[in-house]
């Protein structure tokens, strides 16, 4: 999947507060049992479950698999109901996760009882919203084979999970330009420029 690099220029009123990732039926490589299966920032999301404004928060499970038998504790934490999913080729992406979304640190220790460690690593815990944009200038770095070979101005798509590629397979969805061409990095990744826009 595609990794956001720190350059990138978007405005605020581009990004989506609503929605929170679905983590039921993710690809083994981001089921979120580590830090480096983790849904990366840079990843390319579809609408799951649709916002209502019945359904704005939800309780998630308790902070500890042992609370949950103890008396006169609250131990609850809360989320959003309405879900996103990593999109696949065809599917029209609703934004980019400005966030990585993670249940464990580097060490495996648990975020949730963290979440000062979370905004340090820039992560979205499991079941909080996941900020989303739709419109900026982002330097991204994506696996080289699914990448290819942007040129400058060509067009840059949404391929299967939620990553980014400069070839469409016949029916993928243009999301924006390449604004360069790719630059390869020592860990079989390229790196590109890219002008997202999702605003129709």
């Amino acid at each position: 999947m595609a990794q956001l690099k720190p350059f990138r220029d978007y405005d605020e009123k581009d990004v989506i507060n609503l929605f929170s990732l679905h983590t039921t039926g993710l690809a083994a490589a981001n089921d979120l049992s580590t830090w480096d299966k983790r849904v990366p920032a840079g990843t390319m999301v579809k609408i799951h479950t649709g916002w209502t404004t019945g359904q704005n928060l939800v309780m998630l499970d308790d902070a500890g698999s042992a609370s949950a038998g103890l008396k006169n504790v609250t131990t609850q934490r809360y989320g959003v109901a309405a879900k996103l999913f990593p999109s696949a080729d065809a599917e029209r992406p609703v934004g980019m996760t400005l966030h990585h979304v993670a249940s464990v640190d580097e060490n495996g220790e648990q975020l949730k009882f963290n979440p000062r460690k979370a905004a340090e690593l820039e992560t979205c815990i499991d079941g909080q919203a996941v900020p989303i944009v739709r419109k900026g200038l982002f330097l991204i770095n994506e696996d080289a084979a699914t990448l290819g070979s942007p040129t400058v101005g060509g067009a840059l798509y949404a391929v299967g999970d939620g990553q980014i590629s400069a070839i469409s397979g016949g029916t993928s969805i243009q999301i924006g330009i390449s604004l360069g061409t790719a630059v390869t990095e020592v860990d079989t990744t390229k790196t590109v420029l890219m002008l997202l826009d999702l605003q129709n």
